[in-house]
């Protein structure tokens, strides 16, 4: 097994915090994993934080959070599915929805203690079905796709449309670097191409799935603190959707107009507003 262990490049703009931090890394050798960890110099109470990227990404995502969090005292630990950024390559046409919640079943399994887990689109349905098993002390869900429930099933020929493997083109963002500027106003040049040069390949099964709708039971998530955050921009799971989990959810409930689907955790200046929401919804619940 071999891992490209070139280190993703920092963007401009990282802030991590008043605290020192140290990075480090875990590989689950069985699955082809590879878990980026970012943690504070000292020592935390805080739990820790289980990052789960959704369709195309990786740790690359959360690398503005990795550094954020982790310079404010929690750990961060975020994890890349098989076949994406640094895990293992594996053949993605033959991946599915269920592939990716063991992989990420493998990586919370390996934490010391019970995290808050953190979920980008299909990062946040992963989440969800993770929290059902317990052990779990948090939920934050950034824009996540819907469960089965609160959607309609995928009609046929959408289903048949997507190919067993996609790139970022089945997503929008095929696109000339100035449309991907004017459709996502949160991002800045710089960030538009550094999302493009990192989106990857991902499984059209995984995806099919989740269009199919995939089954979540609320009354197995532990009644833990729960936060969800929709952006205004998100043109991948619109704003209203989060609004409607949220209420189905019991949880609170964070809008942010004026973000994009990758503004909310990726924008040089917009991932701090939403970084600075969670932190206050940590801290008031003293997670």
């Amino acid at each position: 097994m071999s891992f490209d262990r070139q280190a993703p490049v920092v963007a401009s703009g990282v802030r991590s915090g008043p605290r020192p931090i140290r990075k480090d890394e875990q590989v689950i050798a069985d699955r082809g994993l590879y878990i980026e960890q970012w943690l504070p110099e000292r020592r935390s109470r805080r739990m820790p934080l289980y990052l789960l990227h959704g369709e195309l990404c990786g740790s690359w995502l959360w690398e503005r959070y990795l550094g954020y969090f982790a310079g404010r005292g929690w750990e961060a630990h975020a994890l890349n599915l098989r076949a994406h950024f640094w895990s293992e390559t594996a053949d993605v046409a033959r991946l599915n929805f269920q592939s990716y919640l063991d992989d990420a079943a493998a990586g919370l399994a390996r934490l010391r203690r019970e995290p808050v887990l953190v979920g980008h689109g299909l990062g946040g349905l992963l989440a969800m079905r993770l929290a059902e098993r317990g052990n779990v002390g948090g939920l934050v869900l950034i824009s996540p796709a819907l469960p089965g429930d609160l959607r309609a099933p995928g009609e046929l020929h959408a289903l048949r449309s997507v190919p067993a493997m996609f790139r970022q083109e089945l997503i929008g963002w095929g696109l000339p670097e100035d449309q991907l500027r004017r459709q996502n106003r949160d991002l800045t040049q710089s960030d538009v191409a550094r999302i493009r040069h990192f989106l990857g390949a991902e499984s059209g099964a995984a995806r099919r799935d989740t269009m199919v709708g995939v089954a979540v039971s609320r009354d197995l998530i532990p009644d833990v603190p729960i936060l969800v955050i929709g952006g205004g921009l998100d043109r991948l799971y619109p704003e209203q959707d989060s609004e409607r989990l949220a209420e189905w959810l019991g949880a609170e409930y964070q809008p942010f107009g004026a973000h994009s689907h990758f503004g909310l955790v990726v924008g040089e200046e917009s991932h701090l507003q939403v970084a600075d929401a969670v932190r206050s919804f940590l801290e008031a619940h003293k997670l």
